[in-house]
C-alpha cells in the first residue's frame, strides 16, 4: 500500500529556533531535505507532497523523492483540508499554519500543532524534541544536536549523516579556486561580514595566485546554484550559500558570529571560523546588534586564508 505523506515546510519560520517571521528562509527549506532519505527508508512505497513558499520552490523542483510540490497561495489550504494523508509533518511554527495542520486529515503527525489555549504553537507528541531543543537553546545558547539529526531522529530513523537533496543540475564546471558568498538575507543582517573585509580577503587570495569569484545570482536562484558549482571552495556566512555548497559537495569555510555553528553539520567537507569578538550574547540570533560590538567585524582574515590554503592543497 502506498503511504501518502505531506510535508509542510514553507520557510516562514525556523524549525529549531524561536524566530517566526514572514521573510522566507531558503536555507531552512534546503536543510530540511535530508528527511526525505529517512522517509524513503521508513516508507519505501510512499507518495510525498511538499507544501512550500513560492520563493523556495526552485529548491525542490526535480527532487527525485518529491512526487508533488504545492506552492502556498490563498486556495491551497482549502484543498489540503479536504485531502487525507497517512503521515503529516508540519515544520512551521506560525500559529495559522499550525492550525491548518490540525485541520488536515492526517493519521500520524509530526512537528508543530496549534495551541488553542495560548493561540501559539506547541508540538505533537512526535515533535516534542523540537520544543526541548528550542528551550535548551533559550537557556544555554548551545547544543550539539545538528539540525538534520533532530529532524531525522524525530521520524524514528537512525541518523547516518543523510545529505541534502536537490533536483537542479548545475550547468557549470569548476572554474574558480575561491567563491566569496558575502550576501545574507534580510532576516538576520547581523550575519554579514563588512564588504571591506571581503575585499581584503580577495586581495590576499589574488596575491597568492588563486582565482576568486564574487557571489552571483542574487536575483536568480538557478544562476546562484550555477555559481556555487563553479567554485572549488566556498567561503560563506551562515546563509543559503553554505547549504548549497554542501549540496554540491564543495569545500566550505563557514564564518560565524551572531548565529550558532553547532547547528551546521559539515559533512567532512567544511571548516568553521568563529569571530574573535568577546561577547556574552554570542551567538545571539539578534537581527540588530544590541552591544555595538558587531562580532562579524572581528573575523580573523589570516585564519580564513590559511585554512583555505590547507583545504585547497588537499
Amino acid at each position: 500500500m502506498i503511504v501518502k505523506i505531506l510535508i509542510i515546510k514553507l520557510g516562514f519560520s525556523e524549525t529549531l529556533d524561536t524566530e517566526i517571521g514572514r521573510v522566507p528562509s531558503l536555507g531552512d527549506v534546503l536543510r530540511t531535505t535530508p528527511i526525505l532519505w529517512a522517509l524513503k527508508e521508513k516508507y519505501p512505497d510512499s507518495h510525498i507532497t511538499w507544501l512550500v513558499s513560492e520563493n523556495a520552490e526552485q529548491l525542490l523542483h526535480g527532487n527525485k523523492f518529491i512526487d508533488r510540490i504545492l506552492t502556498w497561495d490563498a486556495f491551497v489550504p482549502f484543498q489540503l483540508m479536504r485531502e487525507k494523508f497517512d503521515i503529516l509533518i508540519n515544520l512551521e511554527k506560525i500559529p495559522g499554519i499550525a492550525a491548518l495542520s490540525d485541520m488536515i486529515d492526517g493519521w500520524t503527525r509530526y512537528g508543530f500543532r496549534f495551541d488553542s489555549i495560548t493561540g501559539s504553537y506547541h508540538a505533537y507528541e512526535s515533535g516534542l524534541s523540537f520544543i526541548d531543543y528550542i528551550e535548551r537553546k533559550k537557556k544555554t545558547n548551545n547544543t550539539k544536536d545538528f539540525w538534520q539529526k533532530v529532524l531525522i531522529e524525530m521520524l524514528g530513523v537512525e541518523w547516518k549523516g543523510q545529505e541534502y537533496i536537490i533536483g537542479y543540475k548545475p550547468k557549470t564546471e569548476e572554474t574558480y579556486d575561491v567563491g566569496l558568498n558575502y550576501e545574507v538575507g534580510s532576516k538576520w543582517p547581523t550575519k554579514a561580514m563588512p564588504k571591506e573585509r571581503w575585499k581584503e580577503l580577495e586581495k590576499r587570495f589574488l596575491d597568492l595566485g588563486y582565482t576568486v569569484s564574487w557571489q552571483r545570482g542574487l536575483k536568480d536562484l538557478y544562476e546562484y546554484m550555477d555559481w556555487i558549482n563553479s567554485c572549488k571552495l566556498i567561503i560563506s556566512t551562515d546563509s543559503l550559500g553554505i547549504h548549497l555548497a554542501f549540496t554540491f559537495k564543495k569545500k566550505v569555510i563557514g564564518i560565524f558570529g551572531s548565529t550558532d555553528s553547532q547547528e551546521i553539520y559539515l559533512y567532512d567537507k567544511g571548516k568553521v571560523i568563529h569571530s574573535d569578538q568577546e561577547c556574552t550574547y554570542m551567538p545571539c540570533y539578534y537581527s540588530k546588534c544590541i552591544t555595538g560590538l558587531n562580532c562579524m567585524n572581528s573575523i580573523n582574515i589570516d585564519k580564513v586564508v590559511e585554512t583555505s590554503r590547507e583545504m585547497l592543497s588537499k
